[in-house]
């Protein structure tokens, strides 16, 4: 069942999309957007999730700026727009927006309690940012752009955080994936993955540079990751 839910902050409130699984009681997935929005890429994430047994629920990080961002990944228009909010998006205030959704996932009647964040490009970013800025039951990030600028923060990710990377990423050079790698070096609740020949967003749905092994072996892992982390019997 899909739906929506209203998330409410002192700066005012926001959309986020929803899709419960089958089971009347489950874990939850706040899933994170690119610059595109809460589209049909996410929706589709979000769908999968709850195939998988999780509550997903995909908050409007752009609502400050442009509430309901829908955008398609093969508009020029729309990469040009999603872009221009990427570069304006307030990341402090987004990761105030994100715990607050996760803060509003714990209390659904619905959920177990137990929920991580999980994003992909400026949302793996914010994955991150939130892991190690607030309480969250686990985190994945999906090749997430800029990390390499905020290590300073690694080391106050305690949540058990996964992190895929793509090894040929135009967005993410080599030199910043080595530096995300040394900063969390032998951190026990950090795994990250990189798959070879990958370009960025190698596991959107019908992305440009969608490789299907790659994606289905990234969310393989993150699957196994959540169930594990959550508490999600098999």
């Amino acid at each position: 069942m899909n739906s929506t839910m209203t998330v409410k902050t002192d700066a005012g409130e926001f959309s986020a999309y929803i899709a419960y699984p089958e089971v009347e009681r489950a874990p939850a997935v706040v899933v994170l957007h690119e610059v595109f929005g809460v589209n049909e890429d996410i929706r589709l994430t979000c769908q999968a999730l709850a195939t998988e047994g999780f509550i997903a629920i995909a908050p409007d990080l752009f609502w400050r700026q442009e509430p309901g961002v829908d955008l398609s990944v093969t508009s020029e228009a729309d990469w040009k727009k999603g872009l221009a909010l990427y570069m304006a998006y307030d990341r402090d205030a987004g990761v105030s927006d994100i715990a607050a959704t996760v803060a509003a996932a714990r209390e659904l009647p619905r959920s177990t309690g137990h929920v991580a964040v999980m994003g992909y490009c400026l949302g793996g970013l914010m994955a991150f940012l939130t892991a190690a800025r607030s309480k969250v039951d686990a985190a994945v990030a999906f090749h997430g752009g800029d990390t390499d600028k905020y290590l300073d923060e690694a080391a106050s990710v305690s949540a058990p955080f996964l992190m895929h990377l793509a090894g040929a990423d135009e967005f993410i050079s080599t030199a910043a994936q080595t530096q995300i790698k040394e900063a969390f070096a032998g951190r026990p609740n950090v795994a990250i993955y990189t798959y070879a020949g990958c370009h960025h967003a190698f596991s959107r749905h019908g992305g440009a540079h969608y490789d299907a092994a790659a994606a289905k072996s990234a969310n393989d892992r993150t699957w196994a990751f959540l169930r594990e982390k959550l508490g999600l019997s098999e």
